[in-house]
């Protein structure tokens, strides 16, 4: 995950705070080409104009002219589908410093493309002493805002919420976490995130929920260990993305004449 500053509920100071609050402020700006969103704000496509109708011969008095052919409905847009490499639940504790600050525990997961930017993201933000608990997924820009998101565990009721805010590096919904969502995680397999891009189309991610359960009721994970774990998986995705471009360019054939 790319834990950073998220949430204006706890504002926590301190270089190692900045470097690990929390795992839902996405690194990447847009899916690219996984997710062929333009940019929100972009003027659509205006229609080809309609070429002028032939003028069809005139038919005998007693004969109908032919019906005009009815245009072909419009199909709606496919629903996206984007192959993700997730990060493991991972849970933080941590205080500001300030003497009567509480301790506040993150934890969250993240889905990347190969490439290494984040795509979906989810943390569970838990003030210490407040009852409250809030669950914030967060997704690149170029999804429509007026639909917010929809969240489901395996097969139960979805839920849905807007857009509570977007900075530069993606959009956050929150949920309210209530004790039958809690168990739902804990006990069920998958965390179905929904959204519609600005194209219209529908967006499915999924955030396995395999060890979330061990996570949260597990002790926070040592901030050095996590860094250096992050380290080791930047630089894999790196490898494995340059040796994609790599395997793209060698099976480019060559063809001179298409100069």
């Amino acid at each position: 995950m790319s834990f950073r500053i998220l949430t204006a509920q706890a504002k926590p100071r301190g270089r190692v705070l900045a470097a690990i609050a929390a795992s839902a402020l996405l690194a990447g700006a847009t899916v690219s080409a996984q997710a062929q969103a333009p940019a929100p704000g972009a003027p659509a496509p205006k229609a080809a104009p309609k070429a002028a109708p032939k003028a069809a011969p005139k038919a005998p008095a007693h004969q109908a002219p032919q019906a005009q052919q009815a245009p072909a409905a419009q199909q709606p847009p496919a629903e996206q589908q984007v192959q993700l490499i997730y990060q493991p639940w991972t849970k933080f504790c941590m205080k500001g410093q300030d003497a009567n600050a509480k301790q506040v525990c993150f934890t969250g997961k993240d889905g990347r493309i190969e490439s290494g930017q984040p795509v979906v993201a989810a943390v569970i933000i838990e003030p210490e002493g407040e009852p409250n608990k809030l669950l914030r997924v967060t997704l690149p820009l170029g999804m429509q805002l007026v639909h917010g998101t929809r969240i489901i565990v395996d097969q139960n009721t979805p839920l849905q919420s807007p857009y509570v805010i977007c900075f530069a590096n993606g959009c956050m919904s929150d949920y309210q976490v209530t004790p039958e969502l809690l168990a739902s995680m804990k006990k069920g397999q998958n965390l179905i995130v929904q959204a519609i891009n600005a194209n219209g189309a529908p967006l499915t991610l999924a955030l396995p929920l395999a060890e979330f359960a061990k996570a949260y009721d597990g002790p926070p994970t040592d901030p050095k260990v996590f860094e250096e774990s992050q380290k080791k998986l930047q630089e894999e995705l790196q490898k494995r993305a340059a040796e994609a471009r790599q395997k793209l360019e060698s099976a480019a054939p060559s063809n001179p004449a298409a100069k």
